[in-house]
Order: structure tokens, then C-alpha cells, then sequence
């Protein structure tokens, strides 16, 4: 194995009384030693590998499969993992997707995306005026969705191998014992320290007197014991009981609306992942209620009959190109995206070679398109989040993306039970054609409903070359989720990139509304000035995104990269 480590952590242990670590991986002079860890960036490993937000989350992973389970078993101890090490996006309060192909070429699609509850209506946010009141949909309890990672994470469990019990130990001993922290999780948290101290009605974990250092270590007794019922309990040891008994009052302190009856009827469901062909490779992404999987699938297919090749990467021309199909597919996802359950989304017609032909047929080289001309089309009905990834000895693939929705979700920690919850009421349209948290605009299909799962940008994807397997990868970022996977993909596929100059490459995003071009700060300044003078309005912003994605090489090495943008790490065997 070879990698590269951009960062190195060393943070010695000092003498806190953590009582004693039995049968765990977790632990001083352990597998996955929460005081002294690294942040490796890149690594080949011959046989499996993780690539997620976080390292000690990735070293559970992979170790976890180092002792004789799969994909599915690394999938579960790392999300669960992230809950306690990742708390600004990983979590058992918000939801999800999880996108697989095993091993025999069987996908699966499991869709734990959060849930309006029975109380919530089409017009919970607005006032008397009608406008929409964002701050009710983005902080404090009436922002929080019914939690479905763990309903998720059971699902997914009937894949794996090992005892449930063992998967979920190395959280319950991360947080019960803690970890240190690295320099941006002492920033992040102290940036949030109001909004805790706001939102919440009780104490937690993540507010201190003094101001949180790098090297600090994080103790969440109360998640400890919230994951231990779910070790003991199962499912039911979250949406029942005595942490549904929390959660609830935790919402009548605050004013929320989820209810024990919302918890208990909460289920995951299965989807059916969306496949098309780019240049060869199969590319397998997620159904409604995300709308990645349509978005790339009518990205992909708009840039394909063009030479993007010898457009080159990143010239005025490629880049031009990749934002006009970007500019059409966000408008048909506010117009035409939603709840499947719900709204019967056009998704054959979105996806139709037809369909993806006139969408394109306005589209001027060396011209910007105008939003407030290109809207969606025709379609008769027939930045908070984290992803990571996961490929086993045996051939099983796993992308995982998952969230709170902004970072640390609604602010509010659950008293007694230690966890975040999510905002994901913001993602619905508060009022047809007005912008969330991301800028998104949303109509009729995306309205609130009770027990309608919202919209999401998440996109998991997968991509296999004559059958066999090929790159799993994600990203979080909100509404730049789809156009990240999108220009990874072209960065693979068109210009033969690595996977770790695909991934780290500069990125630029629109998404139809506002109509402007985001790029990041080392973006193509030539292009950006070429960009402008065709009649783009191009703001340049901070980083987007952190694509976490595992290769499998010709001779089935896994070429494993976490994003340069964060604390992002990989590790394997």
C-alpha cells in the first residue's frame, strides 16, 4: 500500500479516566486510536477501502472489514462513527441515501430521507403577509424533519455480515471515552456556540466555558448511551422508547411538532437506482427523491454529443458548455423534481434522448444563456451534508451521502440524548418560486406535505466499465452536490484525469437560479475573464464541496482519495 498523508495529527493521550476498553477496536494502542491519528489523503489498496469526512470514522471502516466484513458492515460502523466525530454533518438526526452495487451486479437504493411530520402543512412558514419566514425553516425545532438515518442504517444492515453489535461499539466508545480534535472541528464548534446555546434547551457536549483547541478532547456521554439503546434495542431503541421520548420532549420545549407517533411510523424505502450509459461506462445514480441522479443523467447526456476533450479542460469552451447544461437541468429540477410518493415526476421523459436533445438546441457557443429566458421544459407526466465511500475484498461498492442539511443542522441538540437534528424542512418550497437556504428555487412538486420527504441534491453514484466495477463517489455541498459529481465525472471520463486531480480540481457551479457562475478562489482566471466578456456574472467563493471517491484499477488495486478541502481522509488494506 502506498499513500500520501497531506496532514499529520499527533495528539498525545493525558491522564483522563476513560475506564477500560474491552473487546473494541477503539482505544490507546488500539486499531483506531481516537488521540494519535493522521489525515492521509490518498492511498492504493489492494483490497478494501474508505474515503470519508473524517479519519478515525475511515480507519473504523476499514478495520472493520480488516476483521472479516464487507461493505455493508464498513458502511454501517463508519456512518454511525460520523455521527460522533463528524457532528456538523454526520448524525442519526438527519437522513440519507445509500446507493450499492454487489457483488453479482444486484443494486440497491435505500432511501432514508427525513420526513415532514403528521402536524407540518403547505404553509407552516410563511406569515400573515405570505412571505416565507427562513429563519423557522433553517433554526430551532419547526426546522427539524423526522430522523431516518437509523431507519436507514437497519436497512442496510441486511447486507452485512457481522453481529449489529459490533458495528456500532466503535461509536458508542468514541463517544463515550471521546476524541481529540483537529484545529477545524475547534473552530467550527466555537463558530456555533450561540446558536447551540440559542436553540438548544439543555446543556451539551459541544458548549465549554473556555474556547475549544485543537488537541481538545470531545466527550459525548449522552450520544454514548443514545447509541448504546440502539445497540441493545435496535431500531426501536431510536424511534421508540426512551430516545423517541426525548426527542419529543425535547420539541415541546422548543416548539417543534414531530411526534412519538412520527418517530414510530417512520420507515426507510427501497428505490430504484437510475442507470444510463456516458462514453462507455455505466453510470448508476440516485431516484427522486434526490434529484442528482436525473440531474447528471441530463448533464452527462447534454455534453455528450459535444468533443469536450478537445475543448480541453477548463477552457472557456468546455466550461461554457458544462453551465448551459447545468443552467437547463436545475431548472427542470425546480420544476418537475420531487416526492415520488407524492408527485408523479416526469423522470422517463427528463431522461429521454428526445427530451435531452430540445433542451440543448438553444444553446449558442461563445453566448451566455439567460435563466430569465431558459426555464424548465416541457415534461408531460408518464451545505451541510457528508459523503463517503466504500469498496470490500469481494467487489461490493458503496456510496453513501448523508445529512443534517446546513452545518450542525437546526442547532438544536437533543437534551439527555446528544444529537443533532436536522433542518431539513428548509428543502421544500416554503412558497413556490422563493429560494431555500441554498438559493434553490422550488415549485408545486416540492410543496409540504405531511409525511412527504423533500427534495434533496444528494447524489451517491456509481459507475461500472463492461460490468464490472469501476468508482464510487459523492460529495456533500447542497445544490452544488450534482454539478461536483458531474464535473468528477467529466474530469475522469473526458480529460483522463486521476482521481485525485479529478477530484481536487477547481470547481464552478450554476445552478439556473440566481443566474451566475460560482467558482472557487484557484479557478481558471483566463476563463473567468473570457466567461465574462460572452456575458456571465461570475462570483467567486470559498470551497464547494468535499468528493470523497474510490477507483478500481485494471489490476482491481483501490485508488482511495479524500478531498483536499477538509479534514477528509482514507484508509484500507
Amino acid at each position: 500500500m502506498k499513500s500520501t498523508i497531506f496532514t499529520v495529527l499527533l495528539f498525545c493521550f493525558s491522564s483522563s479516566v476513560l475506564g477500560q476498553y474491552e473487546n473494541t477496536i477503539v482505544g490507546p494502542n488500539k486499531a483506531v486510536n481516537p488521540y494519535q491519528y493522521s489525515v492521509v489523503k490518498s492511498g492504493t489498496f489492494n483490497r478494501a477501502s474508505v474515503s470519508s469526512a473524517h479519519p478515525l470514522a475511515s480507519m473504523v471502516g476499514a478495520e472493520i472489514m480488516k476483521q472479516g466484513g464487507n461493505a455493508f458492515d464498513a458502511t454501517i460502523a463508519t456512518q454511525f462513527a460520523l455521527a460522533v466525530v463528524y457532528p456538523g454533518a454526520g448524525n442519526i438526526g438527519g437522513g440519507g441515501f445509500t446507493l450499492a452495487r454487489k457483488k453479482d451486479g444486484t443494486l440497491i437504493g435505500i432511501d432514508y430521507r427525513e420526513a415532514a411530520p403528521a402536524k407540518a402543512n403547505r404553509d407552516m412558514y410563511l406569515d400573515a403577509a405570505g412571505n416565507a419566514q427562513d429563519a423557522l425553516s433553517q433554526n430551532g425545532h419547526l426546522a427539524s424533519g423526522v430522523p431516518g438515518t437509523v431507519a436507514g442504517i437497519f436497512d442496510t444492515y441486511a447486507h452485512a455480515k457481522l453481529p449489529f453489535a459490533m458495528l456500532i461499539q466503535p461509536a458508542i466508545d468514541l463517544a463515550r471515552f471521546g476524541f481529540v480534535i483537529t484545529e477545524k472541528e475547534a473552530s467550527s464548534l466555537n463558530g456555533t456556540k450561540k446558536d447551540f446555546i440559542q436553540y438548544s434547551t439543555k446543556p451539551s457536549a459541544f458548549v465549554k466555558e473556555t474556547k475549544w483547541k485543537v488537541g481538545d478532547t470531545l466527550i459525548q456521554v449522552a450520544l454514548a448511551n443514545t447509541l448504546a439503546r440502539i445497540q441493545k434495542e435496535g431500531a426501536k431503541g431510536f424511534y421508540e422508547g426512551e430516545t423517541a421520548a426525548l426527542i419529543v420532549e425535547e420539541m415541546k420545549r422548543g416548539g417543534g411538532i414531530i411526534s412519538l407517533e412520527d418517530l414510530k411510523q417512520y420507515k426507510a424505502k427501497s428505490r430504484t437506482p437510475i442507470v444510463f450509459n456516458y462514453r462507455g461506462y455505466d453510470v448508476i445514480s440516485f431516484a427522486p427523491p434526490s434529484s442528482g441522479g436525473i440531474l447528471i443523467g441530463q448533464m452527462l447526456k447534454m455534453i455528450e454529443p459535444f468533443n469536450v476533450q478537445k475543448m480541453g479542460f477548463q477552457t472557456p469552451a468546455s466550461v461554457q458548455l458544462m453551465i448551459e447544461a447545468e443552467r437547463r437541468a436545475y431548472a427542470d429540477r425546480a420544476a418537475h423534481i420531487g416526492d415520488p410518493d407524492f408527485y408523479k415526476v416526469p423522470q422517463k421523459t427528463l431522461l429521454s434522448s428526445t427530451y435531452i436533445k430540445n433542451r440543448m438546441l438553444d444553446y449558442k457557443p461563445g453566448v451566455a444563456g439567460s435563466s430569465e429566458q431558459i426555464g424548465a421544459g416541457v415534461a408531460p407526466t408518464s451545505e451541510e451534508t457528508t459523503h463517503f465511500s466504500v469498496v470490500d475484498p469481494e467487489g461490493n461498492m458503496v456510496a453513501v451521502t448523508t445529512t443534517l442539511n446546513g452545518g450542525y443542522g437546526n442547532r438544536t441538540v437533543v437534551g439527555d440524548a446528544g444529537f443533532i437534528l436536522n433542518n431539513e424542512m428548509d428543502d421544500f418550497s416554503a412558497k413556490p418560486g422563493s429560494p431555500n437556504m441554498y438559493g434553490a428555487i422550488g415549485g408545486e412538486a416540492n410543496s409540504i406535505a405531511p409525511y412527504k420527504r423533500m427534495l434533496s441534491s444528494m447524489t451517491p453514484t456509481l459507475l461500472t466499465k463492461n460490468k464490472k466495477p469501476f468508482l464510487t463517489i459523492g460529495t456533500p455541498g447542497g445544490t452544488t452536490i450534482p454539478t461536483s459529481v458531474f464535473q468528477a465525472i467529466v474530469n475522469l471520463v473526458d480529460f483522463n484525469m486521476s482521481l485525485e486531480d479529478a477530484i481536487n480540481s477547481p470547481k464552478f457551479h450554476h445552478q439556473w437560479l440566481p443566474d451566475e457562475v460560482s467558482i472557487e478562489k484557484t479557478f481558471n482566471q483566463n476563463t473567468k475573464t473570457e466567461l465574462e466578456k460572452m456575458g456571465y456574472r461570475i462570483k467567486s467563493r470559498g470551497s464547494i464541496g468535499r468528493t470523497e471517491g474510490i477507483l478500481i484499477g485494471p489490476t482491481g488495486k483501490r485508488i482511495t482519495v479524500a478531498d483536499n478541502r477538509g479534514d477528509d481522509a482514507v484508509a484500507g488494506f
